[in-house]
């Protein structure tokens, strides 16, 4: 119930406040769920209890600012001058094991901009990341850890 009203909230936002919309808004928030039961074994079965939506919460804001900023940096690199860009593909090695917290983890880096999460390895224990500019990229893998992982694996527990 809470994923379709999120799921109706959104389409609303999206398409327009009309009651044609909420219909199809309300269908889709029924459908949606129902023809992708199969995909979970327990739907956000790990999200359950007050502290880990609290952190679930916390983490989204973490997550639109690092966006943000992101933005910031990539256009400062980009307008730069082409050759201090370090391209590289960095390999992530994976603590967390939950699919859908390792998705979302994939997620996350490929919308942040300046990093893609190119592939996860057949035994989901390691992620490949493509980094714009990426100095040190020791750094980065500490970055991803640190930031990211660590807080899902809190979220997810």
């Amino acid at each position: 119930p809470i994923l379709s009203a999120v799921l109706v909230v959104a389409w609303l936002l999206l398409s327009g406040f009309t009651p044609a919309q909420l219909v199809l808004g309300m269908l889709f928030g029924v459908l949606m769920p129902w023809i992708t039961r199969r995909f979970f074994d327990e739907p956000f079965g790990h999200l359950r209890g007050v502290r880990a939506a609290g952190r679930a919460f916390t983490f989204t804001l973490l997550v639109l600012w690092d966006i943000v900023i992101a933005n910031v940096v990539v256009a400062r690199l980009v307008l730069g001058p082409p050759g201090r860009l370090r391209p590289a593909f960095i390999e992530v090695p994976l603590e967390i094991e939950q699919p859908l917290a390792i998705a979302l983890l994939g997620c996350i880096i490929t919308m942040t901009p300046g990093t893609v999460s190119s592939e996860i390895s057949a035994d989901r224990r390691r992620l490949l990341v493509h980094v714009l500019d990426a100095p040190d990229p020791d750094a980065v893998v500490r970055q991803i850890k640190a930031r990211y992982e660590q807080r899902l694996k809190e979220i997810f527990a």
